[in-house]
């Protein structure tokens, strides 16, 4: 209707989209992507200054034309979260304790007991943010949330939010994160009848520039070749003994205990981050004797592998294809999303989340499609389809297609991937049948038919009854940092020696990546 808001229509629609200014535009929190229909709005406000492209500030969009049907959605929605989450970390020794009345920080009293010691384990990811309550008397979990990670508007993946974060705009993308947060705990404190203030530490993960972006450091530098976080590179100087991070909760406007602080687990190497650090907590990294490969799959992914005292690691820039961005109907796992597909009695048999009309396609549901079109020959390994179609009917009814610009950037999303993992295993001196454990992380990652990725080259060829699906690996990790001040120290020191591989500086780097470009399993002999 002309002359209502965004925000109009979407309390019409009980859609939830979070504001604390009273939707005068000075928040930023109410931030949707018009995905349809953007001509039918009025030009953007002085408000709406640090958005680019298709997103607007739901109060300062106003319909100036109602011919045209105004698509949207909030930036803050709930994903689909692995409902599986550790009950209780697997040691007990955490920094916060209480003796009687008092609650210590590793052993100062900060405050007095308020009834609940709680702490919080947060996954800080490109495109999901994963949050677990723990109570730090007993160890065990007592909620696990997520939301979307609201920086999208400062572009889907790392490269385009540390060049936004150099504009004028600057500190923009990291007061939004914490805003999305603290509304979180917000709400959890208001659902499970707690105070924000008995919330006394913080454990933090995400990969080097998400990690830095929240505490307020400048990421330019994780941007451009070396690729090297301010921190890593003063741990390299010698000026830092770790590059793990503390901080006072406040003074990152966190809103918990005014004594809380904020752990950041350390960083890799480069790109490889603490989001990765926490992923080997989660598998439990002291223990492991064997030859075992781990792959975080997602916007940028991770790959390590090790052996003994030896580790070796890699990050694959993915981008988001598999995660709802590049591709014309892709979407993340949630509700309406194709999750799973067969080509059966000459139409494809979709399974789509939440058993309601297909309204897109995730990246499981992606793989099954691939892996379906090239054992049936409907597609080359170059990504050409039958009869050289353009475009294929997924869901006629609902207009959701597959195209050749679709396919084209999937496999290249595909290929970094393959990338990772082919040159890491080369470089290591082994072959994929040499694993004796393939570690899979992330949400996406769960959700993978292991058997279609390796056929169309997303996963290495490694036997499929030694895959291990290890789920949100990265807020597990976290979890256990924040029940183990030991856990800390160890894997601190344990990252200290690891080799990095910059993939791009691969001699034969464009070789690979063209080859891993094709829809056709990776070779079984590297070595």
């Amino acid at each position: 209707m002309i002359g209502r808001t965004i925000f109009d229509h979407a309390d019409e629609l009980a859609l939830h989209i979070p504001t604390t200014c009273s939707r005068q535009g000075n928040c930023h929190e109410c931030i949707v992507e018009v995905e349809e229909g953007m001509d039918m709005l009025n030009s953007p406000t002085t408000a709406e200054g640090f958005l680019r492209e298709n997103f607007r500030l739901a109060c300062q969009a106003t319909v100036v034309d109602d011919s045209a049907t105004v698509r949207f959605s909030p930036l803050r929605q709930k994903p689909r979260i692995l409902s599986a989450s550790r009950e209780q970390a697997t040691e007990f020794d955490p920094v916060v304790t209480r003796s009687g009345d008092t609650v210590c920080y590793d052993g100062e009293a900060i405050d007095t007991y308020r009834g609940h010691i709680f702490g919080l384990a947060i996954d800080l990811g490109t495109t999901t943010v994963v949050i677990a309550l723990m109570d730090l008397e007993t160890g065990k979990t007592v909620s696990v949330s997520a939301l979307e990670n609201p920086q999208r508007f400062g572009g889907s993946d790392v490269m385009h939010r540390i060049s936004y974060d150099r504009t004028e705009h600057q500190g923009e993308l990291q007061r939004t994160i914490v805003k999305a947060i603290n509304q979180e705990i917000i709400d959890m404190a208001k659902r499970l009848a707690f105070k924000r203030q008995e919330i006394y530490e913080i454990v933090l993960v995400g990969n080097s520039t998400m990690r830095d972006m929240i505490f307020k450091l400048n990421v330019q530098p994780i941007g451009v070749r070396p690729y090297r976080s301010t921190i890593e590179v003063e741990f390299e100087e010698g000026k830092r003994t770790t590059t793990a991070l503390t901080e006072q909760a406040r003074s990152l406007g966190l809103i918990a205990n005014k004594h809380a602080v904020v752990y950041g687990l350390p960083l890799v190497s480069g790109h490889v981050g603490a989001d990765t650090a926490a992923d080997l907590l989660a598998i439990d990294i002291e223990a492991r004797d064997e030859l075992f490969m781990l792959v975080d799959v997602g916007t940028n992914t991770e790959v390590v592998i090790g052996q003994g005292n030896r580790l070796m690691c890699a990050s694959c820039p993915a981008g988001p294809a598999f995660e709802g961005g590049l591709v014309k109907y892709g979407m993340r796992g949630g509700e309406g999303a194709i999750e799973s597909a067969a080509w059966v009695d000459d139409r494809w048999q979709c399974g789509v989340i939440g058993d309601v009309p297909a309204r897109g396609i995730c990246g499981s549901g992606f793989v099954d499609m691939l892996a379906d079109l090239r054992r049936r020959d409907a597609m080359t390994p170059k990504g050409v389809f039958e009869n050289k179609q353009y475009e294929l009917q997924i869901v006629p009814e609902q207009g959701i297609t597959l195209s050749r610009e679709d396919a084209s950037n999937l496999a290249q999303a595909k290929a970094a991937s393959y990338c990772g993992q082919y040159i890491v295993m080369r470089t290591f001196g082994i072959n994929p049948s040499d694993i004796d454990t393939l570690y899979l992380a992330g949400g996406f990652a769960n959700y993978l038919d292991v058997e279609h990725a390796i056929e169309i080259g997303f996963l290495a060829p490694v036997p499929v009854e030694r895959v291990d699906k290890v789920g949100n690996a990265a807020v597990h990790g976290a979890m256990e940092a924040l029940m183990s001040r030991r856990k800390r120290q160890m894997i601190e020191s344990r990252l200290a020696d690891i080799e990095h591989i910059e993939l791009e500086t691969t001699p034969d780097f464009f070789e690979v990546f063209v080859e891993a470009c094709q829809f056709k399993p990776m070779p079984q002999n590297l070595i």
